[in-house]
């Protein structure tokens, strides 16, 4: 694995090659399907829980969101923008829980707006990033490896996985509360 390199976010950006083009391709199809699933619902429809799991559409938004958030800062500034997890408070645990529920007050669209914005600025460090082979260790926490590297190309396809995975979810969630689904 190569050593962690600085981004310069001030360097001249690459052309947009294939592997690029794909990567910014391919998270914005699951990224689609995911938003897809929150067509033409309510504030409430967004964040009412229509199965037996704790999830619901507008939460999964805001959890994939910041997902992508804190691994585009990990691409930018290494491990330490994801924070120590043995540090990890009760108020972090509760924080992190509240990404998966709509709080009073939150709208459907304040988080699809939220959603926006991440993922303008991943497609951005994307098409800017000098080396996708740039790699920094991955902080300490009992799922990753001790020791591992990941680079910036790994992570993005970490990204594409989670929003897949959270699109699928949402789908369901979707078919459960109206009987909608995302294709079929």
């Amino acid at each position: 694995m190569s050593k962690p390199t600085p981004l310069d976010e001030t360097a001249a950006a690459p052309a947009v090659s294939r592997e690029r083009a794909d990567l910014l391709e391919t998270l914005a199809k699951h990224r689609h399907f995911l938003r897809f699933t929150a067509r033409d619902l309510t504030d409430e429809q967004a964040g009412e829980r229509a199965t037996i799991s704790e999830l619901c559409i507008g939460g999964l938004i805001k959890h994939v969101s910041a997902v992508e958030r804190g691994w585009a800062d990990f691409i930018v500034d290494g491990p330490s923008a994801m924070g120590d997890f043995s540090a990890k408070t009760e108020a972090d645990f509760a924080a992190r829980a509240d990404e998966f529920r709509m709080l009073p007050g939150e709208t459907l669209a304040d988080v699809l707006k939220a959603y926006d914005e991440v993922a303008d600025r991943t497609d951005a460090l994307i098409r800017s990033l000098p080396d996708l082979d740039a790699a920094h260790p991955l902080p300490s926490a009992p799922w990753f490896e001790p020791g591992a590297q990941w680079s910036a190309r790994r992570v993005l396809l970490h990204v594409i996985a989670e929003t897949s995975q959270h699109a699928g979810h949402a789908d369901i969630i979707r078919e459960a509360l109206d009987g909608s689904k995302s294709m079929g």
